[in-house]
C-alpha cells in the first residue's frame, strides 16, 4: 500500500505540477518545504545533523537557518524536476551557467570519453539538460532500482525523455556498457557521494569516515576516460550555476585499489569544496558518515 501511495504521489507531480503556473508550483515547493521542516521528522534532523558536520561554528539557530534553507531547496528541486519536460533549451540555455565547461568540451573534442562525477548539490536533472539541449551531448547515466517497479519506470522514462541514457544500477552490466560508452568517445554522468556498500571507498569527508562510489575512478582507470568532479547551486530562481573542476587524473604509482583510493579521495575534497560554499543546497536527507551508521541497531 506504502508503495502503491509513493508512486500515486509522484505519479500526481509529474502530470499535475508540470501544469501549474510558474509562481504557483514554486510557491507549493516552498509551502511543503516549510511544513516538512516544523514537523522536525527524521529527514529533516538527519540534514541538520549531516551540516552540522559541514559548518561545524554553527549554533542550533544557524542549523536551523540552513535546515530550513535546504528543505526549500530540495523542493525547489523536486518542482523543476516535474517541470523540465516542458522547459524549452532557451530556457535551460539562459538559466544555467557553467563555470569552466571547457574541461568537458575540450574533453569530448579530444575523443576521450568524459566522466561527470557529482554530489547531491542543487539540481543534477537540470545540469543533465543542460548537457544535452544547450551542448546538444547525449549521455549515459544509472538510477537505483525503486520500488514498486512503476515508480522506477516513471523516472527512467522522466530521464529518457530529457535525452539522457539510464542503466540500471543493479543487475552487474551497468559498467560494462559505461566503460563501452566512454571507449567510444561518450560521455557518462554520475551522481556519486554515497556509497554504504562494502565495496565503497572510505574517504575523509569534512574530517570524517565517509564511504563513496568507487566506479568513476575505476572507470577513468580502465577506460583512459577524463574524470572530472562538478558542484551544482542556486542562485535567484530560475537561476542554477556550477563549476566543473579540473581534472582527477590517475595516479602514475600504486596498486589499483590505491589508485582508486587517492582517486575518490580528490572528488571527495571537491564536493566538499562545493558543500562548504553553499550548504543549504546539499540534499543529504539521509545517513552518510560511517559513525552516523554505527548507531544503527542490528
Amino acid at each position: 500500500m506504502r508503495e502503491r501511495l509513493t508512486d500515486g504521489l509522484y505519479g500526481l507531480g509529474w502530470s499535475t505540477v508540470k501544469k501549474l503556473p510558474e509562481p504557483a508550483a514554486a510557491a507549493l515547493g516552498r509551502t511543503i518545504a516549510d511544513i516538512a521542516w516544523k514537523r522536525r521528522g527524521k529527514s529533516v534532523l538527519r540534514l541538520e545533523s549531516n551540516l552540522a558536520r559541514v559548518v561545524p561554528d554553527a549554533g542550533p539557530e544557524r542549523l536551523a537557518e540552513l535546515s530550513k534553507a535546504g528543505m526549500r531547496s530540495y523542493m525547489r528541486y523536486w518542482m523543476e524536476s516535474f517541470r523540465l519536460p516542458t522547459w524549452s533549451a532557451e530556457r535551460v540555455t539562459d538559466n544555467v551557467q557553467i563555470k569552466d565547461s571547457h574541461y568537458l568540451t575540450d574533453g569530448l573534442a579530444s575523443g576521450r570519453g568524459v566522466i561527470l562525477a557529482l554530489p547531491h548539490l542543487a539540481n543534477w536533472d537540470l545540469a543533465g539538460v543542460w548537457v544535452t539541449r544547450t551542448l546538444g551531448v547525449p549521455f549515459t547515466t544509472v538510477a537505483e532500482r525503486l520500488k514498486p517497479e512503476t515508480l522506477y519506470d516513471r523516472f527512467v522514462a522522466y530521464r529518457e525523455s530529457l535525452g539522457m541514457e539510464v542503466l540500471p544500477h543493479t543487475g552487474g552490466s551497468a559498467f560494462g556498457t559505461l566503460a563501452r560508452r566512454l571507449r567510444s568517445g561518450g560521455l557518462v554522468c554520475l551522481v556519486a557521494d554515497r556509497d554504504l556498500s562494502a565495496s565503497g571507498v572510505e574517504v575523509k569527508y569534512f574530517g570524517e569516515s565517509a564511504r563513496m562510489p568507487a566506479g568513476p575512478a575505476m572507470l577513468a582507470q580502465q577506460t583512459g576516460a577524463l574524470l572530472l568532479p562538478v558542484t551544482l547551486w542556486y542562485d535567484e530562481a530560475p537561476l542554477m550555476r556550477g563549476q566543473i573542476h579540473p581534472p582527477v587524473e590517475v595516479p602514475e604509482t600504486g596498486t589499483k585499489d590505491e589508485k582508486t583510493s587517492s582517486m575518490t579521495q580528490a572528488l571527495a575534497d571537491a564536493y566538499a569544496t562545493g558543500i562548504a560554499e553553499h550548504p543549504e543546497d546539499w540534499h543529504m536527507l539521509q545517513r552518510l558518515w560511517l559513525a552516523d551508521l554505527e548507531e544503527r541497531p542490528l
